[in-house]
């Protein structure tokens, strides 16, 4: 009884061992190749061929869309010389600023004002401005000022001016007011004495693609009566009167252009 017993014994066992080892053998078989599960209790990752790759290409903000303006434009105002009796001494001498601004004013009024109107305007404008307490010399902001408060015109200061931006408002007869560098007009402009000003104002009126030019009022030569800059000179000239308070640090100033509106 004791030697079977033992023998029945050990085949048992043997047979629990095989049991056990083919239950661990498809435990880690279905591990391996996945154990199916229900849907809604284990989101299935996809395979390699259910997945879609899709490209998407966006306009960089920093080139706006190119706007279909005409070949050329001007606009035909009446010129305002800043020394309308020929008289360079002060306050002509620094005067641009004023003659630029009332060559705007004059032009929404459709004026066109003889040379006793515009000394009168000019003196009138800078008396203005003495009693505010500007300099001689006015920046942008200074000149919207005098824009709104005196001559009741609304203003918009245009940042990095090019030639997209200035383009938009002359097609929409709209001239652009601009401060620049003199001494680099005069490479230029041949008119101006003494090599140009450091600092200058000035009104574009047009411009011409096919010989890149603007087309200005140069209120401070005699000679400048719809004026003809290159696009390149022009643009590279806008500087708005430096921070420093200093004329010769004008290439330190701003790149600022000035729009008055009715």
């Amino acid at each position: 009884m004791k030697i079977s017993s033992l023998k029945l014994n050990s085949k048992h066992l043997v047979s629990v061992i095989t049991a056990v080892i083919f239950i661990s053998i498809s435990v880690f078989a279905f591990r391996l190749i996945g154990w199916p599960h229900s849907d809604s209790q284990t989101k299935r990752e996809p395979s390699p061929q259910t997945i879609v790759t899709v490209s998407v290409t966006t306009t960089p903000t920093s080139f706006p869309t190119p706007t279909p303006f005409p070949s050329k434009h001007l606009i035909k105002t009446t010129f305002i010389p800043q020394a309308p009796e020929k008289n360079w001494d002060q306050p002509w001498q620094d005067a641009c600023e004023e003659a630029a601004l009332l060559t705007v004013a004059f032009y929404y009024q459709d004026s066109q004002p003889s040379q006793e109107d515009i000394v009168r305007s000019i003196l009138d404008m800078i008396n203005y401005e003495t009693a505010h307490e500007f300099k001689k010399d006015v920046n942008i902001d200074q000149m919207a000022l005098i824009a709104t408060d005196y001559l009741n015109l609304e203003t918009e200061i245009m940042l990095q001016p090019d030639l997209d931006k200035i383009k938009n408002y002359l097609v929409q007869d709209i001239p652009v007011i601009i401060p620049a560098n003199g001494k680099q007009l005069f490479v230029e402009n041949p008119n101006f004495a003494n090599g140009g000003p450091y600092y200058h104002s000035l009104v574009i009126l047009g411009y011409d693609d096919r010989k890149k030019q603007f087309t200005v009022h140069d209120v401070g030569t005699r000679r400048g009566a719809y004026f003809k800059y290159s696009y390149d000179l022009l643009l590279d000239s806008i500087h708005d009167f430096p921070p420093s308070k200093k004329k010769e640090d004008i290439t330190q100033g701003d790149k600022k252009a000035l729009i008055l509106l009715k």
